[in-house]
């Protein structure tokens, strides 16, 4: 599998890339004809400062409180941060990163955390967006609990509907065969191809 396994870097900085494997996989809302995967922007010093960077570019006008971390992004999420507190409308912010618990798609936030949701501007952090449904699910959770969501930013994210506006490093225009299927009707299924790999937050299981 790793053999077709080809690197995508950027365009405005190189030390930020993906690896993309094309083939059949599984996630826990759908089947895609791509894994993507994010473990050196996720892991990497170099990469997350960059990845964070770049995010911040984009966000030079959205006022960020409280930046929620999913997909295992806390790493650039605190580079993040960082990089926006000192920036135009987030000045003197004491910018928070958290790492809710989410069951089921559904955001729990503890009594600890929600003084950093509650009446904040909050970003939505993750490394991919293939079918919108967690972190639309974070954002309705975000308002549920008393705070604004303001963005959603991916290092991947393929296109779906949202009321809070999406960023991302790369996206379909990038992986341009990338598919999601619903797993009852994936074609790739229907043809008899067998599945790669589970693939998670945490990266992919080859099924042998």
């Amino acid at each position: 599998m790793e053999n077709r396994a080809y690197e995508i870097f950027s365009n405005i900085n190189r030390s930020v890339s993906i690896k993309v494997i094309p083939g059949h996989f599984a996630t826990k809302h759908s089947h895609i004809s791509h894994c993507v995967d994010m473990t050196k922007v996720k892991s990497q010093l170099d990469a997350a400062k960059a990845a964070a960077r770049m995010f911040a570019g984009m966000l030079i006008s959205t006022p960020v409180e409280t930046i929620i971390s999913l997909d295992r992004m806390k790493m650039v999420g605190a580079y993040l941060a960082e990089e926006l507190s000192g920036r135009g409308i987030n000045i003197s912010r004491n910018i928070s990163v958290i790492s809710p618990e989410i069951n089921n798609d559904k955001m729990l936030l503890r009594d600890n955390f929600l003084p950093y949701v509650k009446n904040k501007h909050v970003l939505i952090l993750t490394a991919s967006t293939s079918t919108g449904v967690t972190v639309e699910s974070v954002a309705e959770g975000v308002t549920y609990y008393g705070g604004e969501p303001v963005g959603i930013a991916a290092v991947f994210g393929a296109s779906f509907e949202s009321k809070v506006p999406v960023i991302t490093l790369f996206g379909m225009e990038d992986v341009p065969d990338f598919k999601s299927y619903s797993p009852v009707d994936c074609p790739l299924c229907k043809k008899g191809i067998k599945i790669d790999a589970v693939v998670n937050s945490y990266g992919y299981s080859k099924i042998i």
